[in-house]
């Protein structure tokens, strides 16, 4: 479902229920039956004609689907139908408009309400105060659908821009006008009834995961082996997984490379075990061994107490509160099809179909045959990050580091080059020079995101994590990415025909125009690379990435699925369980192509933690990169975008069919690595 905005939308969750009450499902509820339902039906037809019949039918069902004791009774309900109810196409267009700009002015400041109460838990401004966490935590939308129930809105709009499922939207579709898809995004606003309690619960919990999340820091310049010896820079910090597998990535060409890489592994596997010495976190003093998993404070060994599983707590207290959501939700009773039908509108049988029949292909094996010769040794679990084939990887981190921070030693001069990247990708200078100024840059607490505006007026945020002497190359190759999400969020909030139809038909969409902004990098940093295989290296590039987060999304999906069926499960089983899935899946799909079994890595991604069942964006972002990629070679790139993002938040497969002319599939990307291994040797 798209949402109006992410603050109508959330689900809060809370470690502690503070002595709130939560409504069970079945309180209050007034059944409103199906007698009394076809009767309303009945006369709306016989004064309105058959016209409308499905409207009609959808509407009043619907309407009786969340209707309470509270709202009234049965002669309520039968009244409230009958007068509210919009039979002239003339009104229900006016009054259609009018919601347009009442949840415009509703979303726009919930979004920045909400925006300005957490700058203390995403932005690098100092330290974090008890208070800003506490501020942060609170959702000021938590309860507008409460509101909006109470006072007969909800069932206005659902009554009379009734809710389409997904089989409906992909069967209707593709015969809908622009105006029939804005009305059905208005159906999509109240698919469920969550108490304000709830949600309030749901927003400190995902807060309090995220903050988490944003400070788990690894002192790089810590670590030893055995022999004593550090590898890394004494000030390097990275947080976990996006800074360590970044750095991961980086050192394929470096002389001590591979002794750097498996060091980040150790600290990884440590981290997913939940057997890393709490001590070592965010802890610039004490030294580490992560291969003997001992802890020093000079020469003396301390005690090694490990981390409590609270990387697992926070998952299971987050399921917990999702699954008290389900009986407040008829359209989608499950998380899992929330995530996926709802908020995919891709459902979760048919994205794990994608992803297994991937990474069962033959073509990962070639890929692999040709990672190893390209490394000259065996590959190594973390060879899931082979970096090898993007155009950087034969250029010095060093040259890479110098450039981007001679060109952006500070956060304005990024800001004040963005109209010079847009015109570079083919914007015009008018319409580059009208987006950027819609785009604020800031210095982010965490690895860096961006935060759409939510009304015409606002700006949409970029969050980078900028060091104090500019950006390094990881950092404005991350900055390019948020970028990326920074011009959709733009471009498809101020130019889209509806507000309803703001956006892109999910979080997928939105990563593959990040991903087309940050493969452009080099280029707009002014490096050239005169490869003539640089197209083919992009092609595998895409396809080994692809193949990687396949992986992690399908760990995620599995364990919404084992947490499901063992809803009475601690934090210690479901430790056990996600690294029994990671290895299960890692066996199934990568230990036949690595050569070694029982790795737990796919489990180490964030996400998992902080965005439930988010990392299935990712490989179907891939996918709907290179299928964008390929339509927009040979044109121009920042005029075929925009005509593409004006379609708005339609359903992911209709959206393809107007854009590029065919569905998301496997198929181009699985073509295109086997059109590059011919020329890659």
């Amino acid at each position: 479902m798209k949402k109006l905005n992410a603050y109508l939308l959330i689900i809060t969750l809370s470690l502690s229920f503070w002595g709130c009450t939560i409504p069970k499902p079945g309180d209050n509820m007034k059944n409103i039956n199906k007698e009394l339902t076809d009767k309303v039906v009945q006369f709306l037809l016989g004064k309105y004609g058959n016209k409308a019949e499905d409207r009609i039918k959808k509407g009043v069902s619907q309407v009786a689907s969340f209707w309470t004791s509270k709202d009234g009774n049965d002669k309520m309900f039968q009244e409230f139908c009958i007068s509210s109810y919009i039979g002239n196409d003339e009104e229900r267009a006016k009054v259609f408009n009018h919601l347009c700009q009442k949840y415009e002015i509703l979303g726009g400041n919930f979004n920045r309400i909400s925006v300005d109460l957490k700058r203390p838990l995403h932005l690098d401004t100092g330290e974090l105060l008890p208070v800003d966490m506490m501020f942060g935590e609170y959702e000021a939308a938590s309860h507008l659908t409460d509101d909006f129930f109470y006072n007969k809105i909800a069932f206005y709009i659902i009554l009379n821009y009734p809710f389409y499922s997904l089989q409906e939207k992909t069967e209707l579709g593709n015969k809908w006008s622009r105006q029939d898809w804005a009305y059905a995004r208005a159906g999509d606003i109240y698919t469920s009834r969550i108490p304000a309690e709830l949600n309030l619960k749901t927003g400190e919990l995902l807060t309090q995961a995220d903050s988490y999340i944003s400070d788990y820091n690894i002192y790089m310049g810590r670590l030893v082996d055995e022999q004593g010896k550090t590898y890394f820079p004494e000030d390097m910090k990275l947080i976990s997984h996006w800074g360590l597998r970044d750095e991961l990535k980086a050192n394929y060409q470096a002389t001590d490379g591979l002794k750097k890489q498996k060091m980040i592994y150790d600290v990884m596997k440590h981290i997913i075990i939940q057997d890393i010495p709490q001590s070592v976190i965010n802890n610039n003093i004490l030294t580490w061994n992560p291969v003997s998993n001992k802890v020093y404070d000079g020469k003396k060994q301390m005690e090694n107490k490990p981390e409590p599983n609270t990387r697992y707590q926070y998952l299971l207290d987050i399921f917990k509160l999702m699954k008290e959501a389900d009986s407040f939700c008829p359209q989608y009773p499950t998380y899992i099809q929330r995530a996926f039908d709802e908020g995919m509108e891709m459902s979760q049988p048919e994205v794990e179909k994608l992803f297994t029949d991937f990474c069962s292909s033959p073509q990962v094996k070639e890929v692999a045959t040709l990672i190893r010769k390209r490394l000259g040794r065996d590959l190594e679990p973390f060879d899931i990050w082979y970096d090898g084939f993007k155009a950087r990887s034969s250029i010095p981190q060093e040259q890479l580091d110098k450039a981007a921070k001679e060109k952006y030693p500070t956060n304005d001069a990024f800001h004040a080059d963005m109209p010079n990247i847009l015109v570079k990708l083919g914007f015009a200078k008018d319409k580059a020079e009208f987006v950027a100024s819609k785009i604020a840059v800031e210095a982010a607490r965490g690895s860096g995101h961006a935060w759409g505006a939510e009304m015409k007026s606002d700006k949409s945020l970029l969050r980078a994590r900028i060091p104090k002497d500019g950006f390094n190359y990881k950092g404005y190759n991350i900055a390019m990415h948020e970028f990326g999400h920074n011009v959709e969020q733009t471009v498809t909030l101020q130019d889209v025909d509806y507000y309803m139809l703001k956006g892109v038909p999910n979080t997928a969409f939105t990563e593959a125009i990040a991903f087309l902004f940050q493969k452009r990098d080099l280029d707009l940093l002014g490096i050239k690379d005169n490869d003539p295989d640089k197209k083919y290296l992009m092609l595998l590039d895409n396809f080994w990435s692809s193949y990687e987060i396949m992986g992690v999304a399908l760990v995620d999906m599995n364990v919404w699925k084992w947490m499901y069926a063992n809803p009475g499960a601690n934090s210690e089983k479901l430790k056990e369980a996600v690294v029994s899935i990671a290895k299960d899946i890692w066996n199934k799909y990568y230990a036949g192509v690595f050569g070694i079994k029982d790795q737990p890595i796919l489990a180490i991604y964030s996400h998992m933690i902080d965005n439930p069942l988010y990392l299935s964006n990712y490989p179907v972002g891939h996918l709907i990169d290179l299928q964008i990629d390929n339509y927009v070679e040979g044109k121009n790139f920042g005029e075929e975008i925009q005509k593409m993002l004006v379609k708005g938040s339609i359903i992911p497969q209709e959206w393809m069919q107007q854009a590029v002319g065919t569905k998301i599939s496997i198929e181009p990307t699985i073509q295109a690595a086997e059109e590059a291994l011919k020329h890659i040797k």
